[in-house]
């Protein structure tokens, strides 16, 4: 059903729809569970730019913290970009800063 789309009647809008998932990601000690958030876009500014995929779990957290996402005109396309990058790095466990010592 795509009759959504035709509900916006302004592109100012963004008329999104949603599509979620679910990926466990390995590390060192164990898995983590990434949710994917893939937005629908009811009018895209460009023909290959219609679906966005995000995860919600941030990797590479020790040298450059990266959160993966992925574009593309297809659910497909952007949901395994996003993928492809979740995989590309490590996920690792930051230890919790320490408070500074009281004097």
């Amino acid at each position: 059903m795509n009759d959504w789309t035709l509900l916006q009647q302004d592109p100012s809008e963004a008329l999104t729809r949603l599509h979620y998932f679910s990926f466990n990601k390995k590390h060192a000690t164990g898995q983590v569970e990434a949710r994917i958030t893939v937005k629908e876009f009811a009018t895209a500014k460009t023909i290959d730019r219609k679906f966005y995929a995000t995860a919600d779990l941030c990797v590479n957290q020790k040298t450059l913290r990266f959160q993966p996402v992925g574009w593309g005109e297809t659910l497909l396309i952007a949901l395994s970009e996003c993928l492809r990058n979740l995989r590309r790095f490590d996920y690792e466990e930051c230890a919790e800063a320490s408070p500074p010592a009281s004097e």
